[in-house]
């Protein structure tokens, strides 16, 4: 089968529109007829080989955040049939590990990469991949809006029901909150009870913030980054640092209060930050890290969206001619909330 895409060919490179073969759906693959990808700063990520940058995954269609329906399965396929319309789950693990059994699947112990880097993913009209990465998506729910489950709803999902565990009464900050994930993460630390400060450099977010539950504070300099107006003397007692920066980071740990966590979630190469372990011990901190979601809280996601209790942020959606419009919103730090690139209505 060929089909017409974008392809990568150098990490770090520019994407390239061109037509290429699509194998057949081998045993245990699938084959889906993407109706739409989401586009957030993790593809950027992906695309500059931050995930990967083996030359032997090259060419590869980039995206992740995919939304489809079957079209044809392969041998050994159970689960699936033609026309289930489907969401993909990001990291290509194994299910059958311990750490897969046990619903840790972002930790899988064979994990064989990520959609998008070591498998074609979502820049494409049609994507093969392992049919366990196919879970089921609500009819309800229309597909630009849907992309932002796979990830920047699910992420959010593990991070205050798994991760940090909010609940009523927790003040939390999360940095970065206008952007993909942060939008989102907002909403959710709402819904699991908390009061949230959502710290963002582009003033032009904060309306976006506050209709997610938060109160908006700016951040383009984090030596004058001022709580009190929003809580007085009370501190943190969970900063979500979405933004990675040795400022940030540095931010986030010095503005907890006792008992605080810290959760992380960026993987920027060689960025590091002081911890000082006596004020960690006095203080009695957390740190956190925190690795995408499992396949169950995708599931959980994608069923929060379908009840109306998180609002998909999706404010760019193209088609595949302006990818890269999407692209540029991102690196200048401009797109509000997701962007997504629908191939099919």
């Amino acid at each position: 089968m060929r089909v017409e895409g974008y392809r990568l060919h150098r990490w770090g490179g520019e994407l390239v529109w061109e037509t290429f073969e699509l194998p057949d759906p081998g045993p245990e693959e699938a084959l889906i007829q993407v109706e739409a990808c989401g586009i957030g700063l993790t593809v950027l990520n992906c695309i500059r080989g931050d995930l990967a940058d083996e030359r032997a995954a090259l060419p590869r269609v980039p995206g992740h955040e995919i939304v489809g329906r079957v079209v044809a399965v392969g041998n050994g396929v159970t689960g699936l049939t033609p026309g289930q319309r489907v969401m993909v789950y990001f990291y290509l693990s194994c299910g059958t590990c311990l750490a897969c059994r046990s619903g840790r699947d972002s930790l899988c112990r064979n994990l064989a990469g990520w959609v998008g880097v070591h498998r074609d993913g979502g820049y494409a009209p049609y994507a093969v991949l392992p049919a366990r990465n196919l879970l089921p998506l609500p009819e309800s729910i229309p597909a630009a809006q849907a992309t932002a489950i796979p990830d920047a709803i699910a992420t959010p999902l593990h991070v205050c029901k798994t991760r940090a565990q909010i609940r009523p009464g927790d003040r939390v900050v999360v940095i970065g909150a206008g952007g993909g994930v942060g939008i989102h993460m907002v909403q959710m630390a709402r819904l699991f009870g908390a009061e949230v400060v959502g710290l963002e450099a582009y003033e032009e977010k904060f309306d976006l913030i506050r209709e997610a539950g938060g109160i908006p504070v700016l951040s383009r300099d984090f030596a004058q980054v001022d709580l009190r107006p929003a809580w007085g003397e009370e501190r943190p007692t969970v900063v979500i640092d979405l933004v990675g920066t040795p400022a940030s980071l540095t931010w986030a740990m010095n503005a907890l209060g006792p008992g605080g966590r810290m959760v992380v979630l960026t993987t920027f190469r060689e960025v590091t930050f002081p911890a000082d372990p006596r004020q960690m011990v006095f203080r009695e901190l957390t740190l956190l890290g925190s690795r995408y979601a499992s396949k169950a809280e995708l599931i959980e996601a994608a069923e929060l969206v379908a009840r109306g209790m998180i609002r998909p942020v999706v404010t760019q959606v193209v088609p595949p001619g302006e990818v890269e419009t999407v692209h540029q919103a991102l690196r200048s730090g401009t797109l509000k909330g997701r962007g997504a690139v629908v191939w099919s209505a």
